[in-house]
């Protein structure tokens, strides 16, 4: 079947041309890349993505379909998807349908026929921007961009996580408790405490921190999520009872930059983030590096960080930017990276048996 001619156009003026894929909804969003060869579905279910718009740089996406096993949410969350070449039908025993039908059903807009190895070098060149996929045969391109220079992502955070508490049964017997703060949870974080004999209670992003240290809970997980950490203000606040109680806490992503916010330090917009599942990371403590997944725009600036009260525990060996606190005189570390990956390396795993430990001997 012919396929609707499609239009990328990008914040800086440049246009290319391409195949509808998806929706053929037009769609504003920010485009950023992502360097994973495979990992496709759990990527589009990764809430972390709201708002954006996902360039995948390898070149065959879609080439063993999807299956309702591989989500990492209830649906996708990303905006928009440029490939350079779908698969027209996924081979795989575990496929269930084809990526261009899923695209279809969750209204994410598409486009392929991109040369998107060509669009990455210009993302990571002139840093992350804004961008317009339309199927519009005609089109004004500064009316275009005027639009797409007006977008911004925000209120990312309430649109993804949960709206009431939700208790997920360990898998065997309950070792410990685990209060599991929703900004926009992957499941597999879930599944790697549920695996450690965790029960787990996730809260949706604004529960009050009094709700969560009444409830008699071994320790706090603080989870990854979408957009600018410093406009959750209100949560922030929160996040800083959390950290002046008694309790262990681990924090991933964006609860990482919320955390380090909570207490006195800043966080920048990075020019092109981390995203893909082939980053090296320095654990500054054991001096061993891994290779990890990630997801993220921002980082926080350890030049402003006050020493008395966290100091870096994990470094990025490729741009020598933050990938980790921990606080001073308190139980309590934090990572920018996934250690429940998905897609990715299981390489960090052993932090969630870290914060096991933590709770164990806070016990």
């Amino acid at each position: 079947m012919q396929k609707m001619k499609a239009t990328l156009i990008l914040e800086n003026g440049m246009t290319f041309a391409g195949r509808s894929i998806g929706s053929g909804e037009e769609r504003i969003c920010e485009m950023v890349f992502n360097t994973s060869m495979t990992g496709y579905q759990e990527i589009l279910t990764d809430p972390s993505y709201a708002g954006q718009g996902i360039v995948m740089s390898y070149p065959l996406i879609g080439n063993y379909g999807v299956n309702h096993e591989d989500n990492e949410s209830f649906r996708p969350w990303a905006e928009a998807f440029i490939v350079r070449h779908l698969a027209r039908r996924g081979s795989n025993f575990r496929c269930e349908d084809g990526l261009d039908s899923y695209l279809k059903q969750f209204n994410i807009t598409g486009i392929e026929g991109v040369d998107t190895r060509a669009l990455t070098r210009i993302l990571r060149s002139q840093g992350t921007m804004n961008g317009m996929i339309t199927c519009a045969e005609h089109f004004s391109v500064p009316e275009c961009l005027e639009r797409i220079r007006a977008y911004r992502v925000e209120g990312t955070v309430e649109r993804v996580t949960r709206r009431e508490a939700q208790v997920y049964p360990a898998a065997g017997e309950r070792r410990l408790r685990v209060a599991l703060m929703d900004y926009g949870v992957k499941e597999n974080m879930i599944r790697c405490l549920q695996n450690r004999g965790c029960e787990v209670t996730v809260f949706p992003a604004h529960t009050p921190a009094e709700t969560v240290l009444s409830g008699g809970f071994d320790g706090v997980m603080l989870s990854n999520g979408p957009g600018d950490p410093a406009d959750n203000v209100e949560i922030i606040a929160e996040v800083r009872k959390l950290y002046e109680s008694e309790l262990p806490l681990f924090a991933v992503c964006l609860g990482h930059q919320l955390l380090a916010l909570a207490t006195g330090a800043e966080t920048r917009k990075m020019r092109f983030g981390h995203r893909g599942g082939n980053h090296p990371v320095k654990d500054l403590e054991h001096g061993r590096a891994y290779i990890t997944s990630q997801n993220h725009g921002y980082v926080v600036d350890t030049d402003n960080l006050d020493p008395t009260v966290a100091v870096p525990a994990f470094v990025n060996v490729n741009d020598s930017t933050n990938e980790g606190l921990k606080y001073v005189g308190k139980n309590i570390f934090t990572v920018q990276y996934h250690p429940e990956a998905c897609p990715g390396p299981l390489d960090s795993g052993y932090l969630f048996d870290r914060f096991l430990k933590m709770m164990e001997v806070n016990d």
